[in-house]
């Protein structure tokens, strides 16, 4: 194929369904043998993963490329946005952090920005027979069309037919279709192919007459109306997880809680927790009351010393002693864990204003943060828990393997890592990491993904409190669930149309 098949997804709004379309495109295309690539020219996220380049990407990416069956590249999302306050962003190009910027400065930033999505664009379509591009937001932000990237701005650039998606089940569908195509640019109108419904329920021909009006008002095709897909579980790209996906436990369930704090990075590290039949998981917000629990997770963050104070406004600090008094466990996550310890110094004013705080006094460590970003994927296998029975004949008792990445700017040092509570492999070797408290009710690691491998789940659960422990494979759920995703995709979407009969010239068996 001398030119890639190229199609932009764009959203009428934020969560329309443009990362899950993408997602669902890229399964089907795999299907027919294509090799494909996700794009996503920039995210602004705290969701991330490590790439097969040793980078940094937004989550739904990593998840695309899972979809796609390749690994994930920094290519797939060059500029990521990763908001430290409500005006300000570290800026992350092909993987790695290159500056702190303020809205305002970003704005004059977007040529460079703009430079590095080109390149990223150009070596993808070199390489791949189908390159899928997500929008971000919504492509008729007014104040945000001078010198885009994200939207039309892209599209425009590299000559990407669009097509927006819009989600049924808020209300308000055609306004949101026929209101974003309506504050295009005509040349941007052009470019817009035609639409596809997201999340519908209820009789599809009670929607018909809708549908007429649609493609006759605008003059473009409704593509396809996906069902709402209940308990479809993917990776959310930033937002906390839709709660109505959590599993309803049993009275005899395990009772976890974790803070979510303003700037919570990397909560999909406790989907796991969420989605197991045993476990009833809770997130508590600001105000809520911070109930009785069996386990406390502090997931990452990417202010540490703010979301600190935050969670000792909140009340946490003396919620998490009691919880510890009581035989409670804890566990911190990175940033969660870097709270952990006695000290959290940021003498260059990394995260924000230079200092030292005190920590939880809760490991006997101190974190300082440095400006080289540690990004690595690593795999292991979790200390000797106490109260941890043997999980099976391939997993000695506490030595459950354990698979996930490392994304950190703390360096942290101290008494406390003599009793380590993983022994970690990379690329530079083997090494011991984390923490395990003397009387063995905190743990701390800076992995995230501590509960993706099912075996490190079950001894988790089992060192919480957990005694007969059901085995729960969450990959397993997530390749399922992009299977029935893109299901339905190829039931409820004209991929013919959608691709202008492209498929059918260029799909080889898979």
């Amino acid at each position: 194929m001398s030119s890639p098949i190229t199609l932009m997804v764009q959203g009428t709004t934020s969560d329309a369904g443009k990362s899950t379309l993408v997602a669902g495109l890229a399964r089907c295309l795999r299907r027919r043998g294509l090799r494909v690539a996700p794009f996503k020219p920039q995210n602004m996220a705290l969701n991330s993963a490590v790439t097969v380049d040793g980078g940094e990407i937004g989550r739904a990416q990593a998840l695309q490329a899972l979809a796609a069956g390749v690994a994930p590249h920094t290519d797939f999302n060059p500029v990521l946005l990763k908001p430290s306050t409500d005006i300000g962003a570290q800026v992350i190009l092909h993987g790695r952090a290159v500056a702190n910027l303020s809205a305002r400065d970003y704005h004059a930033y977007k040529p460079t920005a703009m430079g590095a999505v080109m390149q990223s664009w150009g070596r993808l379509c070199a390489a791949y027979d189908a390159v899928l591009v997500e929008g971000a937001g919504s492509p008729a932000e007014i104040n945000l069309r001078d010198r885009d990237i994200a939207n039309m701005g892209f599209a425009e650039a590299a000559d990407v037919p669009v097509v927006l998606v819009a989600d049924i089940d808020r209300g308000g569908v055609f306004a949101h279709l026929v209101g974003t195509l309506e504050l295009l640019s005509p040349s941007e109108q052009a470019r817009v192919k035609g639409f596809v419904i997201n999340r519908f329920r209820g009789d599809i021909g009670l929607l018909q007459s809708g549908l007429d009006w649609l493609e006759a008002r605008t003059g473009r095709k409704v593509f396809g109306v996906m069902p709402y897909l209940h308990g479809l579980f993917l990776d959310a790209e930033d937002a906390l997880a839709d709660a109505a996906t959590d599993v309803r436990a049993g009275e005899d369930a395990l009772r976890v809680i974790a803070p979510a704090y303003p700037r919570i990075s990397n909560h999909t590290d406790l989907d796991p927790l969420r989605l197991h039949p045993q476990v009833d998981f809770r997130w508590v917000g600001p105000g809520q009351a911070i109930p009785p629990a069996d386990l406390i997770v502090l997931p990452g963050s990417k202010s540490v010393q703010a979301d600190l104070a935050w969670l000792r406004a909140q009340g946490w600090e003396a919620a998490i002693r009691r919880h510890l008094r009581y035989g409670g466990r804890l566990i911190g996550i990175c940033g969660g864990f870097q709270m952990l310890g006695g000290e959290l110094a940021d003498p260059l004013g990394i995260e924000g204003s230079a200092g030292s705080v005190d920590g939880l006094g809760l490991l006997d460590m101190r974190t300082e943060l440095a400006p080289e970003k540690q990004l690595r994927n690593v795999s292991g296998q979790l200390a000797a828990l106490e109260g941890v029975a043997a999980l099976g004949p391939d997993v000695a008792r506490g030595a459950a393997p354990v698979v996930g990445y490392e994304i950190h700017m703390g360096v942290s040092a101290g008494p406390a890592l003599e009793r380590p509570a993983l022994v970690l492999q990379d690329a530079g070797g083997q090494r011991p990491d984390g923490a395990l408290s003397p009387d063995g009710q905190v743990l701390g690691t800076y992995l995230h993904g501590l509960f993706e491998a099912p075996a490190a789940l079950s001894a988790l659960l089992q060192w919480a409190g957990l005694e007969k422990v059901q085995f729960v494979d969450l990959g397993a759920r997530r390749e399922a669930d992009l299977d029935r995703l893109a299901d339905a995709v190829e039931q409820s979407v004209d991929l013919h149309a959608l691709f202008d009969g492209s498929l059918s010239r260029v799909s080889r068996p898979a």
